[in-house]
Order: structure tokens, then sequence, then C-alpha cells
């Protein structure tokens, strides 16, 4: 959308009574094919152009967007937020981000724009290949279908304090789910991957092959009896257990008092020589941005070093409740006020692989599929359901089903073995990740 149309936008926004504003605006157009049991099922296109405005009158605030940028709603969508702001309560901690801490270009180029527009006959042909290679997998018995897309966005921002930036990004993206059996049990397994750009997908063969073997992998699946066991969390799943982490160390929590990290800003919360990381300019990178949600220069960041928490992630309005400065973690859509997220998030891998991890441990579970997770963001008591392996003397005996793991994450953090697995997947990636004792409930 053009830079001038929202610097319009925001100056009729200050000429209406604001005293500060910042106009947002979001387009993009994506088609995805599904196909199942060999036939094409579905295609979906969409296509969509939108505006969002957040005005500030004193300390009050107030945000609307809409979908009709003509110039009659443009004026009607300035009059009703200058309007709510006015209603609204006061905020001590809203306002724009501080000139001082805004990016100023040229912004990086992290090549995140691939301009390729496949066809649907394109996207249909490497969804069918996908299906067609996870149904000729043996024991592979139905499909629940492969899929294909594409999708180019387009994000800019401009305030009334000097911040003007925009930001493309493209997405590709390639999946199969398939269902195996054997005559007494059925099992499902999937495969996707997802890429800024088209030529960095896996080949459509190798993700249906796989989605097939996942599927087979898991048929006579058994329950246990409940015990004390390792575990170990794969890697493609291993993220889950720094999504608590993220909300524990976020500003609003923080300044809530609702986290069970509150009192370990710069102690131990990991074993030494564990380093997690956020990198917002990572090249190709699926959370990668050239600037925070605010416009605040990001850059990147180790928010655990050697075990040691060394940050909060902060927005402005968090940052200045805690009188400190925004981390420039800032996140938001085109409705509602900023709140705080990570970019591209890495736990970075140790020294042995995942057979090497299942060899040290040597008996116990090894999670490969999970679902239901419950959190105290209190105190961080976690528990979540799962399925996956269970291994004894060093290797993997049989699929297991219907468990539930439990522990406390500041206990878990404290004992979690990074595995040399890595492999960057999407915008949060960790190794296969082992615990050397938790609760297991079975039956």
């Amino acid at each position: 959308m053009d830079e001038n149309l929202l610097a319009d936008v925001v100056s009729a926004a200050l000429k209406a009574g604001a005293d500060a504003a910042e106009a947002v605006a979001a387009e993009r157009r994506a088609l995805s094919v599904n196909v199942r049991l060999g036939e094409l099922e579905e295609v979906e296109r969409e296509e969509s152009r939108d505006l969002g405005l957040r005005v500030f009158v004193g300390r009050r605030q107030a945000t609307v967007s809409g979908s009709d940028i003509s110039a009659g709603a443009r004026a009607k969508l300035v009059e009703r937020a200058v309007a709510m702001a006015r209603l609204a309560p006061e905020d001590p901690y809203a306002g724009l981000a501080p000139a001082d801490v805004l990016a100023r270009g040229p912004f990086p180029d992290l090549d995140l724009y691939d301009p390729s527009e496949p066809a649907p006959e394109d996207l249909e042909a490497v969804a069918r290949a996908a299906e067609d290679a996870a149904r000729a997998m043996p024991k592979v018995t139905n499909s629940d279908g492969g899929s294909a897309s594409v999708s180019h966005s387009e994000w800019r921002l401009v305030t009334s304090n000097g911040f003007s930036g925009e930001h493309r990004a493209s997405g590709f993206s390639l999946g199969a789910s398939v269902v195996a059996g054997d005559g007494e049990s059925m099992e499902s397994g999937y495969e996707g991957r997802s890429r800024r750009w088209r030529s960095d997908l896996p080949d459509p063969q190798a993700i249906g092959q796989e989605a097939g073997r996942r599927a087979a992998s898991r048929l006579g699946a058994r329950k246990i009896a409940s015990t004390t066991a390792p575990v170990i969390f794969e890697n493609r799943l291993a993220t889950s257990l720094l999504g608590p982490l993220i909300g524990a160390i976020s500003g609003p929590a923080i300044a809530r008092g609702t986290s069970f990290l509150r009192e370990k800003l710069g102690q131990p919360v990991f074993a030494k020589g564990v380093d997690i990381t956020d990198d917002p300019h990572r090249l190709r990178g699926l959370g990668s941005s050239p600037f925070d949600d605010e416009g605040v220069a990001n850059r990147p960041r180790k928010l655990i070093e050697d075990g040691v928490l060394t940050t909060w992630l902060l927005n402005v309005a968090s940052a200045r409740q805690l009188g400190l400065q925004t981390t420039g973690h800032a996140t938001r859509g085109l409705a509602g006020p900023p709140g705080v997220s990570v970019t591209n998030l890495t736990l970075e891998p140790g020294e042995l692989d995942l057979a090497g991890l299942i060899g040290e441990a040597k008996a116990g579970l090894l999670v490969t599929s999970m679902f239901g997770p419950s959190l105290n963001s209190n105190t961080g008591d976690w528990s979540v359901g799962c399925s996956g392996f269970w291994f004894e003397n060093g290797e993997v005996a049989y699929p297991v089903t219907e468990i539930t793991v439990a522990g406390n994450l500041i206990d878990i953090y404290g004992r979690l073995v990074p595995g040399s697995d890595l492999e960057i997947r999407g915008a949060s990636n960790a190794p296969s990740l082992l615990v050397d004792s938790l609760a297991v409930a079975g039956r």
C-alpha cells in the first residue's frame, strides 16, 4: 500500500484531535490446493488489503481497522478512532515508541521475498506427488490428503513521530497426511514444510515418504503403566517446551506478576552450556523482520546464555511499566495494541544426536506427538498428553500411546540436555531434548 496514503491517514488523525497516531497496512494474496486419494479436492484463493489505525489522545488510545480504503472510508475510520480514544480509560504506559529507538533505513535485506507465483496446476502437481509417495509406503491404507500453498504479503507502518517502513515476505508450503493400518489398529502420520523461497522446499516424494513412514511406525501402539523415566522430546516438537518460557519472560506477564520466572532475571534457569537465541535478521527466516511492529530497531539476542536468563521480552508499553527500554519484541495485527513475541527462536544444539541421547538415557520415553498442554503460569507446573516410543537398552522398542508427561518447568529446564540434531523447520527450532527423569502417567 502506498506510503503517502498511510501518511495522509496519520495526518488526518492529528487534524481530528489525536496527539499521536500510527497507521498500518497489510496486503496479502494466497493460493492453496488440496488433493485427496489422487483427486483434486479444493482450490482456494485469497486476496486482502486492510488498513489499521491506532490513535492517542493524551494517554488514552484506540485502534480500528477496515478493508475499505476509499477516501470516504478512511475519513470514517479516523473519525471513529479519535472518538473511541476520547472515551477510553487512561493508560499511563500507552504511546508511540520514542524516536531514539526507532529503526532507521536503509533496512537490512533479509531475502524474504520470492516473487514466483506457481499456477494452481503446479501446486496440484506437487501436492499430488507428495500424497502419491505417501500412499505408496508400506502399510498405508488411506489418505487425509496432500496440500501445497503459496502466499505473498506486504506490511507497512507509518507513525506520526517519523517512522516509515515496509517489508515483504513470501511463503511456500507442502505437506501430506496419511493413515496406516494393520487390520487391528490405524494410525495417522503427517509431514510438511514451509519456506520463504520455493526452491528451499524439500522434494515432494521425500515429504510423502516421511508421512507414510511415521504413520506405519505408530502401528501396534501400546499403553504402558505409570512410571518415572527419562523423556526425550523429538526435535520437530521440542520447541513446545519453549512456548511457556517465552510467555514467562514476556514483559506483560512480568508486569502483571503472573510468571513462574518473575524472580529469575540474571539467574541460571537452564543448565550451563545451554543457549537460546532470537534472531530477527536470519536470512529467509520464517519469523524475520527488519524492525518490530512498533517500528523499533531489532537485533539478534541471547535470551538464555550459558543457562542464564539475560532479558525480558519487551514492547514499548511493558518496558515503560517496568522502567526499562523496549527490546524490539513488539508484535501486532491491524486491530488492538501491540503484544510481545519472539522472531526466530533457536535452542542451540548440544553434542549427542538422537541415537546418542537414547543411548545415554538407556530406557525411557521418546515423545513424537503432543496435545492438550496444561500450565500453571504462576508456578510452572506443566503437563501434556503425548504419544511416541518406548526405548530400552538404548534402542527403540515399541510405540506407545495415551500417556501424560508432567513436571515443573523450572526443574525441567534446569536438567534439560540438548541434542545435536537441530533442524530449521520453522520460526522456532530446537534439537531433540532429554530430561533425565519425569513423571509418566499411563494406564
